[in-house]
């Protein structure tokens, strides 16, 4: 399958996990979906026969709550099989609904509480540096988990220590569980706040997988982090969810995935 085929399939399974498990924060899912294909099967250096692999690029989620995108872009990438994220949120799976450390193979850190991500990203990306590795850092992080201090010491840090072998994408969808994003904090302009802080910083469609492999290309380009601002839509790809924060915490119903299956163009 190309990209484009692949988030189709990707949002899909999103949609019928969250209908099966009963498992919250679907809209933020969709939101990353594109950004996590790119990641995936474009730019990032990885084998999931060999998952652990010294040389490996490392993926940090920091909206944990979109545990379950993650999940299963890891499943169509081939760590785990497609069927074992149905276990997603029941009792002693180690598909929880933020990761926790009992994750399976391929995510890298715990992400239950927000804002922390680019702290331990920046950390291990200095110890590469140190020991003279090649391995590239990518973290996620959503719009309201910017309002984090913690994002913007580490942000410092990382300029400071010109952290080219770091990436980060903000997932800009506009909207956190409580409000529209910009409402509860001042965000805009959110480009020049990134550069201002030191980082090489390009904004994008974050639905426009050509845009996004683009970007994520110029990783390492400059001396310094780069700062993806990707645009986003709450709920993409299922006309019903977009720009729905109501999407945040519903669980869709049999009707609504068979819906969203036909809109997604699934067989």
């Amino acid at each position: 399958m190309n990209q484009r085929t692949t988030a189709a399939h990707i949002r899909y399974t999103l949609c019928d996990i969250s209908s099966q498990t009963k498992t919250p924060h679907l809209g933020s899912c969709l939101s990353c979906v594109d950004i996590l294909t790119a990641l995936y099967f474009g730019v990032m250096n990885i084998d999931p026969s060999e998952p652990k692999k010294s040389e490996r690029d490392y993926f940090l989620l920091g909206k944990g709550h979109a545990a379950s995108a993650l999940y299963t872009t890891l499943a169509y990438r081939g760590y785990f099989s497609v069927e074992s994220l149905y276990q997603h949120g029941q009792t002693g799976s180690q598909f929880e609904e933020h990761p926790g450390v009992n994750a399976p193979n391929g995510v890298e850190t715990v992400s239950g509480s927000l804002g922390h991500a680019l702290s331990l990203a920046t950390g291990m990306a200095v110890s590469c540096r140190l020991q003279n590795r090649t391995n590239r850092f990518y973290v996620l992080m959503g719009d309201g988990e910017i309002n984090e201090g913690t994002v913007w010491e580490a942000a410092m840090f990382a300029a400071g220590k010109k952290l080219s072998n770091l990436t980060t994408i903000v997932d800009f969808n506009k909207l956190q569980g409580t409000g529209e994003s910009c409402n509860i904090m001042h965000l805009e302009p959110l480009e020049a706040k990134w550069q201002s802080f030191g980082w090489h910083t390009v904004r994008v469609n974050g639905h426009d997988l050509d845009a996004l492999n683009n970007a994520l290309a110029l990783a390492g380009t400059v001396d310094k982090p780069l700062c993806i601002i990707a645009d986003t839509v709450k709920g993409k790809g299922i006309s019903f969810m977009e720009n729905d924060n109501n999407w945040h915490y519903r669980i869709p119903t049999e009707e609504e995935v068979a819906a969203a299956k036909e809109e997604l163009g699934i067989s």
